[in-house]
C-alpha cells in the first residue's frame, strides 16, 4: 500500500462528463465519472460511488485516524475517504489513487447504482 505523491497522478485533472472509472486490479466498476469534482487535495477525488464497490477498514497509520478505501472485489487499495467536509452535497471526498483506477469512455453496465461508502 502506498500512495502516489499529489498532482502526479494521471487523473487528477482529468474530468469527462461521460464514463466511468474501474479499478486498475480487477477491472470492477467503481465510481461514475460525474461523481468526480474538483477537490483540490491533489488526487482525483469522488463524491459517491457504486454500492457495493467499495471497502472500508479504519487506518491508523502516520499516527492518524482515517478510513481506507479498496475495491470490494480484489481488496486493492484505493485511497482514502474523507466526511464532514461540506464539499459536496454527500459530503464525502474519495482521495484516490491514479495509480488505483483506470477510466473507461463508455458508461457503467445499468447495475451499477452510485450510493455512499459510509
Amino acid at each position: 500500500k502506498g500512495t502516489e505523491r499529489a498532482g502526479t497522478g494521471e487523473y487528477d485533472g482529468f474530468y469527462s462528463p461521460t464514463g466511468h472509472f474501474v479499478c486498475r486490479g480487477c477491472r470492477a466498476p467503481l465510481y461514475s465519472a460525474s461523481s468526480k469534482f474538483k477537490s483540490g487535495c491533489g488526487w482525483p477525488a469522488f463524491d459517491k460511488c457504486f454500492q457495493g464497490a467499495i471497502l472500508t477498514k479504519t487506518d491508523v497509520s502516520f499516527g492518524m485516524r482515517r478510513v481506507e478505501i479498496m475495491c470490494n472485489a480484489c481488496q486493492g487499495h484505493l485511497g482514502h475517504v474523507f466526511e464532514g467536509e461540506g464539499m459536496t452535497p454527500t459530503n464525502e471526498r474519495h482521495c484516490v489513487n491514479s495509480l488505483s483506477v483506470r477510466f473507461v469512455p463508455e458508461d457503467a453496465p445499468a447495475t451499477c447504482v452510485e450510493g455512499s461508502a459510509l
